[in-house]
């Protein structure tokens, strides 16, 4: 995310609404804390930090996931960063179920440049992404595609996390790409062919049979 932001890191905010506190650690997590009596009063967290939430080129919030367990789900918040004179949590809500939702006000988001997303990313990332741009211009792709292409672009920058189906379709990309030319497959086969004479020589000093490719049995 925005480097000028990180100075946040290592530090709580902490804001107090009725018999409750809340308390925000940037690129950390959320917690609640009952303060009462009570025997039972709760106490805990509200999420984990987990990725940003981008919209339009810009940091629109961070998400901090995986909380608690709440009914059948975790509990989860959303943070808005919004300009402010200081560092301070404003405002706590729970807009659904277990679902929390905080406002943050910092002078580190007052510049109208502060929370874009583009130049936070490697050159090559931003050479990506105006390529998807010529590409929605020149109508090769969709709104759908150029957004999947941005998805792609946040999730290998670090700022979204990859969903598991997509990390399952990295890994076979990975693969596929290892043999994509005939001649890479030629030389994998030829050096496999090595390997494998090289095990035959071992099994027959030691007097092991050896199976075909046909199932049958060799005395080596």
């Amino acid at each position: 995310g925005p480097a000028h932001l990180f100075r946040l890191a290592g530090k709580c905010f902490s804001f107090v609404e009725s018999t409750y506190k809340y308390e925000f650690c940037p690129f950390h997590n959320v917690t609640q804390h009952e303060q009462t009596f009570r025997w039972n009063a709760y106490s805990g967290i509200l999420g984990i930090w987990h990725e940003w939430e981008i919209d339009n080129n810009t940091f629109v919030g961070m998400w901090m996931r995986e909380g608690d367990s709440c009914e059948t789900k975790s509990r989860q918040t959303k943070v808005h960063l919004v300009c402010g004179k200081s560092n301070k949590l404003a405002y706590v809500s729970e807009p659904s179920t277990c679902v929390y939702s905080l406002t943050f006000e910092t002078p580190l988001v007052c510049h109208p440049h502060s929370l874009l997303v583009y130049p936070t990313l490697t050159e090559a990332l931003q050479r990506k992404w105006d390529e998807a741009e010529q590409l929605l211009y020149d109508d090769l792709i969709t709104d759908q595609g150029y957004k999947k292409i941005l998805k792609e672009i946040f999730e290998e920058a670090g700022l979204l996390k990859a969903t598991e189906e997509n990390e399952v379709e990295k890994q076979s990309k990975k693969i596929t790409l290892e043999f994509e030319t005939v001649e890479k497959c030629s030389k994998e086969y030829k050096q496999l062919s090595e390997e494998i004479k090289k095990l035959r020589v071992l099994l027959s000093q030691h007097g092991i049979a050896y199976r075909g490719n046909s199932g049958e049995f060799f005395s080596i």
